[in-house]
């Protein structure tokens, strides 16, 4: 399928970049979300702005550009994974200058990075199960450069004994791919709204999802209540019917309520938002 239309790499490497930062933007901005930053608030964050998660997604053009330029018809192999990684951890540091020290989308620099670099290698022509398979491969590879120290959600998944964004990126985005686009364009088929569609999406993704962010801040009560309650908007239809709108806004108190922000959920959606408009360039949302 051709995707991309037959343009240089410095201008599908710009087309990337962009397309990966407005759906880091469009994930921010949707509303209403459980727990996480939105149009309304900053949910369960007392750090984080909808203004500074905004000016974060800015600062990883760039970086987003530099890893499509260096990954462009590149097989996956150890010298591109150094690459990918090194500039991801340039990207990282680029943020935190960005929201003076606050991590707003480290997780996302993993997701995303790695789907913007597949794409790349893949010259631009490729659909979503493409994408997702030459991403898990470039993930599988060993990066010798990566820091030892351990994350937050590191810990969380050898605390919990739960795969975390690494192995989801290794396994091809199952969460993306079985369930959330899927979700979403379902959703779109059955006449929710582009909103709706796309928190339809993320509630298919935290049905399921190990979120570490979640784990972190509110252990498995927090992961439980997530899971639960996301299944129960789905369960309800959606959050286009009046039962599922009315389950939504229980499980966003119960987030609150718990402190628990479902981070790694929301990563995956932008990710899911950035296949969807690569798999469809000049569908307009």
């Amino acid at each position: 399928m051709k995707l991309l239309p037959q343009i240089q790499v410095e201008g599908g490497a710009e087309w990337l970049a962009r397309a990966a930062t407005q759906c880091l933007i469009d994930e921010a901005r949707l509303s209403p979300k459980p727990g996480l930053v939105d149009s309304r608030g900053n949910g369960a964050h007392h750090d984080l702005t909808l203004a500074l998660m905004e000016r974060s997604a800015h600062s990883l053009t760039p970086t987003f550009q530099a890893l499509a330029q260096q990954s462009w018809q590149r097989p996956a192999d150890i010298a591109l994974r150094q690459t990918v990684g090194r500039l991801g951890r340039e990207g990282e540091q680029q943020m935190m200058a960005a929201t003076n020290g606050v991590n707003t989308h480290r997780g996302a620099i993993w997701a995303l990075g790695l789907l913007v670099s597949a794409v790349a290698m893949l010259g631009g022509t490729a659909n979503a199960q493409q994408i997702t398979q030459t991403a898990a491969e470039l993930a599988k590879l060993p990066d010798a450069a990566a820091p030892k120290v351990f994350s937050k959600g590191l810990c969380a998944t050898h605390r919990y004994r739960v795969p975390g964004a690494r192995e989801e990126a290794q396994q091809a985005f199952p969460h993306i791919m079985q369930r959330a686009l899927p979700q979403l364009r379902l959703s779109r088929l059955s006449g929710s709204s582009e909103t709706q569609a796309r928190l339809d999406a993320l509630m298919a993704i935290m049905t399921s999802l190990s979120d570490t962010c979640v784990l972190s801040r509110a252990g498995l009560e927090g992961l439980d209540a997530m899971q639960d309650g996301a299944r129960e908007v789905l369960s309800a239809g959606g959050s286009a019917s009046l039962a599922g709108q009315q389950a939504l806004a229980r499980l966003d108190r119960q987030m609150l309520m718990l402190n628990a922000s479902p981070g790694g959920a929301a990563d995956l959606l932008a990710a899911t938002l950035f296949l969807d408009r690569v798999e469809s360039p000049y569908f307009k949302h």
